[in-house]
């Protein structure tokens, strides 16, 4: 808004403003104020406090991606493991390579069901008999990267015994063995926890309860919605992150004396389902089955 230079009338060599355009010029300034320069203002502190905890990624090349369009599962970018051996965490479950467990809903998500069985039970765990199924997918093999940004978006399962995880290994695991090889936890949820996710990273000398990380409190259930969990790894540098909003940054200093950062080397993804084991519990009489984990898509950029 202009004001005139006409309003102003010269006299006795100073600018003279009469009442009445005086008070027209705080009507104009007092428009000028409440009308356009707040509004403005509270829209700039308004993007300014949206954008605390979101960051603008390094990473933009993408070099991974699965909308899980279609009817079946991509077995060129999944392969499902099988069995029931515990999978070092005393687990219940036993996985499958069946559609019962692992499925495209036809609606673009890929679905990962734990089923509780009926007798006769007929495959055998670690435990005995098994008394659940469901599904672990791996990249390994088919896909493997070092450093980028490695995210998907996902709706959890709920309830007492329900272990959901997105997370990695090193492809080099079966040569020096875990924890050696390095894994990284981009997302883990258990039931017991229903409003947590964590994110962790396992190596020689900090593995298991010794691990190295933190956890991210959302308002709502995590079970509730979707929500995208995402890693950003480079050199020397690994960042987790729920809905954009990075939550922690591990550097080699965060390792114990003399322990090695052994994220130097291409990894593969897994999502998997497990039921039970000491971290999170075994169901009990308030679990309900069939429970799902839904995944609307996995993306790597580089």
């Amino acid at each position: 808004m202009k004001f005139s230079d006409k309003n102003l009338v010269k006299k006795g060599g100073n600018s003279h403003i009469s009442k009445g355009e005086k008070m027209n010029y705080d009507n104009n300034l007092t428009h000028l104020l409440t009308r356009v320069f707040l509004p403005h203002l509270f829209l700039v502190l308004f993007l300014c406090f949206s954008a605390i905890g979101q960051t603008k990624s390094a990473f933009n090349k993408l070099t991974f991606s699965d909308e899980f369009e279609g009817k079946q599962l991509d077995q060129s970018k999944w392969t499902a493991e099988i069995g029931g051996k515990g999978w070092g965490n005393q687990e219940l479950q036993y996985y499958t390579n069946s559609t019962e467990n692992a499925f495209l809903d036809g609606a673009g998500n890929l679905v990962i069901r734990a089923v509780k069985l009926n007798p006769p039970l007929s495959l055998d765990c670690w435990y005995g008999p098994c008394q659940y199924t469901s599904a672990r997918l791996i990249t390994k093999g088919k896909f493997q990267q070092k450093y980028g940004r490695f995210e998907a978006r996902i709706k959890v399962p709920s309830g007492q015994g329900m272990w959901s995880a997105f997370w990695m290994l090193g492809n080099d695991i079966d040569k020096v063995g875990w924890a050696q090889c390095g894994e990284i936890d981009i997302m883990e949820n258990i039931g017991r926890e229903p409003k947590t996710v964590h994110g962790t990273i396992h190596g020689p000398g900090y593995s298991g309860d010794k691990s190295i990380g933190a956890l991210f409190k959302i308002k709502k259930n995590v079970s509730d919605d979707f929500h995208v969990f995402s890693t950003e790894w480079g050199e020397n540098k690994i960042e987790f992150f729920v809905d954009g909003k990075r939550y922690k940054t591990l550097t080699p200093k965060d390792l114990p004396n003399g322990a090695k950062w052994v994220y130097d080397h291409p990894f593969f993804m897994i999502l998997n389902f497990a039921i039970g084991g000491p971290w999170g519990g075994n169901p009990d009489k308030t679990s309900v089955f069939p429970q799902k984990m839904v995944i609307d898509y996995v993306r790597v950029y580089q």
